[in-house]
């Protein structure tokens, strides 16, 4: 892990892969390295632990200069964080060069198979046996391209792997495989590029492949050749990025997190466009290869996903029952195969991944089709692994998101679940035309609240970060759909500001948490509601009660209402107020002030807010 830049064609390639290794930062890593060439026979290295600056330091001391080449970010799996286990990986000849994402699980029985053939290891990494297995196969007798011995090198790994190779035999060729880590080549005039993720190569071209498991690439200035394991032809259809090259930029903020919390708005009103008729109350959703039949037959939703997406799953399990009235599951995909799930073939799966590649729901995917389900995916990133075996997609449209922690996707997110449950609800005939129009009508409102919302907290939350990033817990609390809220912005503040947090179902107070309250805890409470809505009245007059129990215990509360309650300002310390909106809807609003109040604690503190230590943008290993 983590990310990887690669080119082949005329221009020096040392500043383009340098360039593009620093537009993949956001993914996290601990070391970094390049290999060139072109520039005489074999290859210049240049690796060092920490950050990129520190590899600059290195080149600018040893410059090098070349053609062609790769460069690597690696976030340490196996082996230290040194530059000796920094990537590219050698062989014994040192003409052999690799770069990895992912892990070999079987690493330690082909590194003794080969040890006893004569090869020399000298790192602690998994990677390095890649490069010996492609020089054995290159030694075997018989000559042979470097892209068959790849190939043959490949069939050998178990586990997950996304790698480029080079060869000093072969100049101005990068060979690229395959199987779980997401890999894009790019396609120039005359030039070609490889990366693990679009931001690395988008200045440079906007027409790439997405490769699938079992995709062998080869990159020449002549073109790219695509192959299957076996060295069969394969063809993958040329996707056209249409993110502007600034989208992923900082446009002026002082992190990526600000700013894309501030394209929230831009985000809901992308993922909501030609989706909706406010006119016939009708949503239109597509990419679909489900029928509206086996949408009125389905007899469960599996939802599967992980981490701040598993917040949104939850969330959309009460949208999709609400409006549906079709039972929900959700499952956190890593765990999802182990629990072996009963087979239904009624049921329709719903995949949730930002990235469209994390692995564990990939897997999760597979094992509901191979249950007999048919998958949707929701996700932001087109022609994504996801995407490619699901029976329909939902894509996000949030744009690239450069920050680890989750924010324009999470609410992307829900809008993509909320049209779901919406359009769900219409093929089962669950709710009227008029309540339709009246969801729509929320719906279209909401990127003008977003706005209001981040212009009302973001000064709030700056001033509440100079009282509370002192604190060393937090605890989130609400009830319904606003307890998976309360767990992202829990999962906000100790991703970015280290500050434990926990979220809580309200009503479970009685039952641990309130072991927990002293004058020295913060606790933020949900306490929204929907005047028009009785259910959602209720809720709030238990709240009330909640935010009673941790007054009583000498907490500090900040509340999360709706503008205008005058009441609830006399009862708790702080108040972070949001606009209304219908109950369904509610929480794409309470997140933003929590998405800043985690920001303004960690930016005080001094944080990486965009980085966050030990954490990486997508997890594309289990």
């Amino acid at each position: 892990m983590c990310g990887i830049v690669g080119y082949v064609g005329s221009k020096q390639v040392v500043p383009l892969i340098i360039d593009g290794l620093r537009r993949l930062e956001y993914r996290g890593y601990d070391s970094a390295g390049i290999a060139v060439g072109g520039n005489g026979d074999g290859f210049a290295l240049r690796r060092a632990p920490g950050k990129l600056r520190n590899l600059e330091e290195v080149i600018r001391q040893h410059p090098l200069e070349g053609t062609y080449g790769i460069g690597h970010t690696r976030w340490a799996t196996h082996g230290r964080p040194t530059e000796e286990n920094a990537h590219p990986h050698r062989d014994c000849t040192g003409r052999v060069v690799v770069v990895h994402n992912g892990i070999v699980e079987n690493y330690l029985a082909l590194k003794q198979e080969l040890a006893a053939q004569g090869h020399k290891f000298v790192t602690e990494t998994d990677t390095e046996v890649i490069a010996h297995l492609v020089e054995q196969e290159l030694a075997s007798g018989k000559p042979m391209p470097l892209e068959q011995a790849v190939r043959r090198a490949a069939r050998r790994l178990n586990g997950a792997y996304a790698i480029s190779v080079l060869c000093a035999d072969e100049p101005d060729t990068i060979v690229v495989a395959r199987s779980g880590p997401p890999v894009v080549v790019g396609l120039g005039e005359g030039e070609y590029f490889v990366a693990s993720d679009v931001p690395g190569i988008l200045h440079h071209t906007r027409n790439l492949y997405f490769l699938a498991d079992g995709d062998v690439a080869t990159l020449t200035r002549n073109g790219v050749a695509l192959t299957d394991l076996d060295g069969n032809p394969i063809e993958r259809q040329v996707q056209r990025i249409t993110w502007d090259p600034i989208q992923a930029e900082k446009g002026g903020y002082k992190h990526f997190m600000l700013k894309e919390i501030f394209e929230q708005p831009r985000a809901i009103r992308d993922t909501t466009l030609s989706r909706v008729s406010l006119d016939s109350g009708k949503v239109f959703l597509n990419e679909m290869k489900i029928s509206d039949e086996e949408f009125r037959r389905a007899g469960k939703i599996n939802i599967a996903a992980c981490g701040t997406s598993w917040h949104a799953a939850t969330a959309g399990k009460f949208m999709i029952e609400r409006l549906a009235r079709v039972p929900v599951e959700v499952d956190y995909a890593s765990e999802y195969r182990y629990r072996d799930p009963i087979a239904d073939p009624t049921a329709i799966g719903l995949l949730i991944t930002q990235s469209g590649e994390t692995a564990d729901t990939i897997a999760a995917q597979r094992e509901m089709i191979a249950k007999g389900s048919k998958t949707i995916a929701i996700c932001n990133v087109v022609g994504a692994m996801i995407e490619r075996e699901a029976h329909g997609a939902i894509y996000t449209h949030a744009g690239p998101e450069i920050g680890v922690a989750s924010t324009k996707a999470f609410t992307a997110q829900l809008v993509a679940i909320f049209l779901f449950a919406v359009h769900l609800a219409q093929t089962r005939g669950t709710i009227s035309e008029s309540e339709s129009k009246a969801l729509l009508e929320g719906l279209s409102l909401l990127p003008g609240k977003v706005s209001d919302a981040l212009a009302t907290a973001d000064t709030v939350c700056e001033q509440l970060a100079k009282t509370y990033s002192t604190a060393r817990d937090f605890l989130f609390l609400g009830r319904g759909i606003h307890y998976p809220i309360a767990l992202e912005g829990a999962l906000k503040l100790k991703e970015i500001s280290y500050i434990h947090a926990e979220g809580y179902p309200a009503g479970e107070m009685k039952h641990g948490p309130n072991a927990l309250i002293d004058e020295t805890l913060p606790v933020v409470v949900l306490a929204t509601r929907d005047e028009g809505n009785r259910d959602s009245q209720l809720r709030y007059e238990k709240t009330l009660s909640n935010i009673q129990e941790v007054t009583a215990r000498s907490g500090k509360v900040i509340a999360v209402a709706i503008e205008g309650d005058e009441e609830i300002a006399q009862l708790v310390d702080h108040v972070l107020y949001v606009p209304p909106a219908p109950e369904l809807l509610l929480p794409v609003l309470e997140v933003v002030p929590l998405q800043l109040l985690a920001y303004h604690i960690a930016v005080r503190l001094g944080c990486d807010v965009d980085q966050p230590r030990n954490l990486a943008k997508s997890v594309t290993v289990e």
